[in-house]
Parts: C-alpha cells; sequence; structure tokens
C-alpha cells in the first residue's frame, strides 16, 4: 500500500531561505532514488486555521513506508537533515493507504 509523507514548513522570515533553499535542491533527487513521488510542493498555501499558518506544504507518495523509511533514515539523507533542522520549523505526518 502506498504510504504519504506531508509535511508543513514554518519559514523564519528574518533568518532567511538560503539554507532551506539549499536543502530543497539536496533533498529531491535523495526522495526520488527511493521512489518517493513529489505531489504536491508549493507555497501557494490557504490556512483554514489561524493556528495553522505554513508557508509551504509538500506532500510525497512512496509505494511503501519501508521505502519512505529507507528514505529517511539513508545516510544520504542523514547529511543534509541539519539543513532542514536548522532552518525551518517542519511538521511532518505519514499517513497510510488503506
Amino acid at each position: 500500500m502506498s504510504c504519504y509523507f506531508m509535511i508543513d514548513t514554518y519559514i523564519d522570515i528574518e533568518s532567511g531561505r538560503g539554507q532551506y533553499d539549499d536543502y530543497i535542491a539536496k533533498v529531491k533527487p535523495i526522495v526520488e532514488s527511493y521512489g518517493g513521488e513529489y505531489l504536491i510542493r508549493t507555497e501557494k498555501v490557504t490556512s483554514l486555521s489561524p493556528l495553522r499558518t505554513p508557508q509551504r506544504v509538500i506532500i510525497i507518495r512512496f509505494s511503501d513506508c519501508d521505502s519512505l523509511n529507507a528514505c529517511f533514515s539513508s545516510d544520504e539523507y542523514k547529511l543534509i537533515e541539519h539543513e532542514r533542522t536548522e532552518s525551518v520549523d517542519a511538521r511532518a505526518v505519514i499517513a497510510e493507504e488503506v
């Protein structure tokens, strides 16, 4: 069954986007090498809740959760993960298709 990785990203305007943009460029080929397919990568987000107002939303589909877990626990990903954690507040959820 497909597994979906959904991320809300909150960008600190004062810190700028430099490091996060570098991360975006590096993460896409890693995700794709594990079979991840980007369904949505957008900053055109309309929030329906004042408590949840992300500046960017990403949805990635993997063929299964094992592939998703392998991707985000890989050595390649671990080398760049700090570029995301140091530059944005990202909140992710994983949903399995039923």
